[in-house]
């Protein structure tokens, strides 16, 4: 049996681990009394609010610097990027079977909603071949020039609802990415070349690709809510030795100071994507 020593040791033990919590005859609760917790939690209240109220005059002075309507720095994308539709860079599709090439048709047709005559009412008939400039005056609506889907012929989805896909001589759509301010000079026009020996023959829509000047400059999303990209379509008149292939076709942005060669990156003024048909 356990000595009355061990015992008187164990219940200080016990008590002594108890009072580490709350001391009943000191009214501490884990070493700090009430009067103590308060002025802590009342510190840390003040701190945080303090920095709280830092952080929202920082955001606040950095918001007075934006232009709701241009971005403040814009010297790092001085050239568009080239991007396709349909969205992908791998197009490959059975011509014989609708359900194989069912996803680019309606990625396409989605796409070409906003080209829709009854979508540009509002939008007015420019002048070809100039920029199309206007007066730089904060909360006014700037003007959009018309890019009407006829214009894209047999690929603009009027004609041929499936674009060409069923014959085996798919269109691929092309816009240039929005830059505010860009005044590309030149004559800017879209060329496409397959990497093989035989060439390919390819039908450009609106005529020799061109992306037309009176669709610059563009002034930005908040100023420009009617705006609409220039498009190139690009259809290619693949035969039955191209078939059963996949094909790499490049395209780029031609006759103009846009650059369309840095190796650092593959989309600037350019695109690469593949295709191939089964028969």
């Amino acid at each position: 049996m356990a000595s009355t020593e061990d015992k008187a040791a164990s219940k200080e033990n016990t008590s002594s681990w108890k009072d580490s919590i709350y001391n009943p005859r000191t009214g501490e609760l884990l070493g700090r009394t009430a009067s103590s917790w308060a002025l802590i939690l009342l510190f840390y209240l003040v701190f945080y609010c303090f920095l709280a109220g830092m952080f929202a005059l920082t955001m606040w002075v950095m918001l007075l610097t934006l232009d709701d309507y241009v971005p403040r720095y814009r010297d790092r994308i001085p050239n568009p990027g080239l991007a396709i539709r349909p969205n992908s860079l791998d197009i490959s599709f059975n011509k014989s079977d609708p359900h194989k090439y069912a996803q680019y048709v309606k990625n396409l047709e989605s796409f070409l909603q906003r080209y829709n005559d009854t979508e540009q009412e509002g939008n007015e008939d420019c002048i070809s071949g100039q920029y199309t400039l206007q007066e730089d005056e904060e909360g006014v609506s700037k003007k959009a020039c018309h890019f009407r889907r006829a214009l894209l012929s047999f690929c603009s989805g009027l004609s041929d609802t499936n674009f060409g896909y069923h014959e085996g001589n798919p269109c691929v759509l092309l816009k240039m990415n929005r830059i505010i301010g860009l005044k590309p000079h030149g004559d800017p026009y879209v060329n496409c070349t397959v990497k093989k020996d035989n060439l390919i023959q390819m039908h450009y829509f609106p005529k020799e690709g061109r992306f037309d000047k009176k669709y610059f400059p563009y002034y930005g999303k908040k100023a420009h809510e009617n705006y609409v990209q220039p498009l190139v379509a690009v259809k290619l008149m693949l035969t039955k030795e191209d078939y059963n292939k996949e094909l790499t076709v490049e395209c780029k942005v031609e006759g103009s100071d846009l650059r369309n060669n840095d190796e650092r990156d593959k989309f600037l003024g350019r695109v690469t994507f593949r295709i191939k048909v089964v028969e």
